[in-house]
């Protein structure tokens, strides 16, 4: 688990590609002196494992599923990437509750400035998504939490402080950049349990299995119990 507060921005010195299978060499001198083979480490906001390990150097593999839904597919070598450890138990919470599952990706609209502050305005490939986007909710893009300024029908914007955007590689986005979009799992959940009803057979699944228990979970139940 992370938090969504970005450690490091590191450089991806190689990529080896086998088809939709991949290796990712980073540079990353801070994150990895107390790091270990079998760590996790989100990069752009994708969980990765660390398969080999210098005083400055990770490697980590990135599968099919991971290669088709996020933009590490995209990535050359030179450019940054933000970079974050898994949360310690007993380390400050200072963003939100961030999974590095990758929902999907998103296109950047526009970067806009906006006093002290740069508002990026995404839309979202698989418009799917905005069912969980809320306006003061919390988003993650390319490993970053964020807070949700305005949410239309397909697409959505942040505004990003002075301090995020120089100490993440979100300062080289402009409009046309796609970005990785994991939303608030917590709504993820809420919405999985409204609208789960099981298997509607007998039996389930036709070859001796019992059928999934049907969801007796309702948003008077939810708002009754203090969910909503």
């Amino acid at each position: 688990m992370f938090t969504g507060l970005i450690e490091e921005i590191g450089t991806l010195k190689k990529t080896h590609k086998q088809g939709e299978a991949m290796i990712l060499t980073i540079e990353a001198p801070h994150i990895l002196k107390d790091a270990a083979i079998g760590d996790s480490i989100s990069v752009n906001g994708v969980c990765l494992t660390v398969t080999e390990l210098s005083s400055t150097i990770f490697t980590a593999d990135v599968m099919p599923q991971t290669f088709r839904h996020t933009n590490l597919k995209d990535i050359r070598p030179g450019e940054r990437v933000n970079l974050e450890r898994a949360m310690q138990a007993g380390g400050r919470f200072g963003g939100h509750i961030v999974q590095g599952h990758i929902d999907g990706t998103g296109e950047v609209l526009s970067r806009e400035n906006n006093v002290n502050a740069v508002v990026f305005t995404i839309r979202p490939h698989n418009s799917g998504l905005m069912r969980y986007v809320v306006p003061q909710g919390s988003i993650t893009l390319d490993g970053i939490s964020l807070t949700v300024v305005n949410a239309g029908s397909n697409s959505f914007s942040v505004s990003i402080i002075p301090h995020t955007l120089r100490e993440t590689a979100l300062q080289m986005k402009q409009a046309g950049s796609v970005i990785n979009v994991e939303c608030d799992v917590l709504g993820k959940y809420v919405d999985h349990l409204l609208h789960f009803k099981g298997d509607s057979q007998a039996d389930g699944h036709g070859d001796g299995r019992a059928a999934e228990p049907k969801s007796s979970i309702t948003a008077a139940f939810l708002a009754e119990n203090g969910f909503m």
